[in-house]
């Protein structure tokens, strides 16, 4: 149940609205929906931003919440019932909204779509969330200019590791530190086939099992080939150097059914083999995914399971890793909650 608003402390400031235009209602966006239903009061209380959502957008219908503001998070009723969908600048103008929040499909079909109703938004100074990554693998230069122009703000967190705050190093935490490397298992599908491999199981069977917890996507084509961690890479790499994410080029290799002796192999050895991407600020507009023999003390040797990390070369200040960070729906939605916060919080002065 959504919690009661609390009393304001005397001569605290009432949290400042903000309206979210939700597009895409899959299991992120509906994890997105249903951790602020649970949660909206409490993070309007530590974080003076009340978010509200004021549509909803598919495929093909619009759903339009209850004008009187008494239930701001109520999960929309069945597709059945919504309206059909406008033009994505009738609804920000209808809404007043301030984020627009995007988790729709990774695919190319609808990339085209997504490019256009992000660079819509940011030109009418509407912050953008997304975790949707194939917009910005086409679109990078276009949305930073439309930024720009609009004064919003882009924020691609639930596209750079879920739950795992690694676009936040890559855009903000390690900056003026020196950073001149990326390693990264930023693919947890990847790391956890590899340990069911070096265990003895066979490539289906390890992908199975991975299915079966939730971890790997009916088709994990673009996990095992190494693709989904170069997009990561690319995009990590991106906010750091600020290289062209659409002109990055990509080496990879992949987990298939000659791996497992190797994974076997480098677990004999006390090694773990590990689906690492890299990029280096000296070898520009180039990620490499390969598969390497990890030893102990490595960070990403000491991954299990589905986690994840990226390691940030700073040779003066010394590597930086960030690890961990729930890979499903509601770690992503998490991320996007995270960075909806981000972008819609009043800047507070001193140390807020």
């Amino acid at each position: 149940m959504p919690e009661e608003p609390p009393e304001p402390a005397a001569g605290a400031a009432a949290p400042a609205p903000a309206a979210v235009v939700l597009s895409g209602y899959g299991p992120v966006g509906r994890a997105y929906v249903g951790h602020l239903a649970a949660h909206g009061e409490a993070l309007a209380r530590d974080h003076g931003v009340r978010l509200r959502l004021a549509a909803v957008r598919a495929s093909a219908a619009e759903y339009l919440p209850p004008g009187d503001g008494t239930d701001t998070w109520a999960p929309p009723p069945p597709r059945a019932a919504w309206g059909p969908l406008p033009p994505l600048a009738e609804t920000l103008d209808r809404t007043g909204a301030g984020v627009l929040v995007q988790c729709v499909p990774s695919s190319p079909e609808v990339r085209d779509q997504a490019a256009a109703e992000t660079l819509l938004a940011l030109r009418r100074g509407v912050h953008v969330v997304t975790a949707t990554k194939s917009h910005l693998l086409s679109h990078w230069r276009a949305l930073g200019v439309a930024a720009a122009e609009g004064g919003g703000l882009i924020r691609i967190s639930g596209a750079t590791g879920a739950a795992l705050p690694a676009g936040d190093l890559a855009r903000a935490g390690v900056r003026g530190l020196g950073c001149r490397t990326i390693r990264a298992c930023p693919n947890g599908t990847a790391t956890f086939v590899l340990d069911r491999l070096a265990a003895g199981d066979s490539l289906a069977d390890a992908v199975a099992e991975a299915r079966r917890r939730g971890i790997a996507e009916a088709d994990p084509g673009a996990d095992l080939s190494g693709a989904d961690a170069a997009t990561k890479a690319r995009l990590l790499a991106a906010l750091l150097w600020g290289w062209d994410a659409s002109a990055v080029r990509t080496e990879t290799e992949g987990v298939d059914e000659d791996t497992a002796r190797e994974a076997r192999a480098a677990a004999a050895s006390g090694h773990r083999l590990r689906a690492v991407a890299s990029a280096a600020a000296d070898e520009p507009l180039l990620v490499r995914v390969r598969l390497e023999r990890t030893a102990p003390g490595d960070p990403l040797h000491a991954l299990t399971g589905p986690e994840k990390a990226v390691v940030y070369g700073c040779p003066d200040a010394g590597d930086i890793t960030v690890s961990g960070g729930r890979s499903s729906p509601l770690g992503a939605a998490l991320a996007m909650v995270k960075d909806t916060l981000d972008v819609a919080a009043p800047r507070r002065p001193g140390f807020g």
